[in-house]
């Protein structure tokens, strides 16, 4: 299958380690110019863009806070300074900031419904006004495609992470809402709800055989996921062989969405 995405442009938020690394080095081996944002740490981030130049691609880094509107602004035009066009936007960053329902605080709600929920609300929307000025040209079928990175936590509930869960909620009907608003413009809006990935914001649950042993009992398909296999479906669904697809969530999660606690009858 051709995904003909050479000399796209992305932007994909929170790329500098974890799923949007892996989402960014996955574009760009289909010939994606990529702008790798990220929040605090520089060095993380060029190593990425290292990487992709190295195997000959091309990407540049940009900081920039998701949950603040002036910083989004300024990430979208280091894009277009750069690229001089935007196709693709993979709304990716997100954080914890855990603690029991009780005990959390406002400034835990606040930020993590601010980078999770807030974060992608602001570079979506600035990314859907550029592809409705753009409009459909010769880089594919739509004038613009947005992946949302959800979680399978956009429909289980997570006791211990109240702020997280809802988040992700959130991003699901976001997600479905834009989606069907922005269709009639050819822009394209799906998102995708991993699993247990294996990445530094859950190195607690993989990090030894008896936490890794306990996450497996969630996962039918018996492994934790890698940040390529989200990278696959996300360069899927930016491609022109997703064409016909908007306002889809995709579980990518070795069947942890199949409730495995009742697959012995419950």
């Amino acid at each position: 299958m051709n995904l003909n995405l050479k000399n796209q442009v992305a932007i994909i938020t929170g790329s500098s380690t974890g799923i949007g690394a892996a989402c960014a080095i996955g574009l760009a081996a289909e010939g994606v110019k990529v702008v790798i944002n990220y929040h605090s740490s520089d060095q993380e981030a060029k190593k990425v863009v290292k990487q992709i130049k190295a195997a000959g691609g091309k990407a540049i880094a940009v900081k920039a806070d998701v949950s603040k509107e002036k910083e989004v602004k300024k990430l979208i035009k280091a894009c277009l300074d750069k690229f001089g066009h935007l196709d693709i936007m993979v709304a990716n960053a997100g954080l914890q900031a855990d603690a029991s329902f009780t005990e959390m605080t406002l400034k835990q709600w606040n930020k993590v419904i601010g980078v999770n929920l807030t974060g992608q609300f602001l570079v979506c929307r600035e990314a859907a006004r550029i592809f409705q000025k753009q409009g459909v040209h010769k880089h594919g079928r739509a004038a613009g495609k947005i992946i949302c990175m959800s979680s399978v936590h956009d429909e289980i509930a997570w006791a211990g992470h109240v702020n997280y869960a809802t988040a992700k909620g959130g991003v699901k009907m976001m997600m479905e809402s834009m989606a069907q608003e922005l269709a009639q413009d050819k822009i394209r809006v799906n998102a995708i709800s991993p699993g247990a990935i294996q990445t530094d914001i859950n190195k607690d649950a993989w990090d030894n055989p008896e936490a890794l042993e306990q996450l497996l009992t969630l996962i039918p398909y018996g492994r934790i996921g890698q940040g390529e296999d989200i990278a696959n479906v996300c360069a899927f669904l930016c491609s022109d062989a997703a064409d016909y697809i908007t306002g889809a969530t995709l579980y990518v999660d070795g069947g942890m969405m199949l409730y495995p606690g009742f697959a012995d009858n419950g």
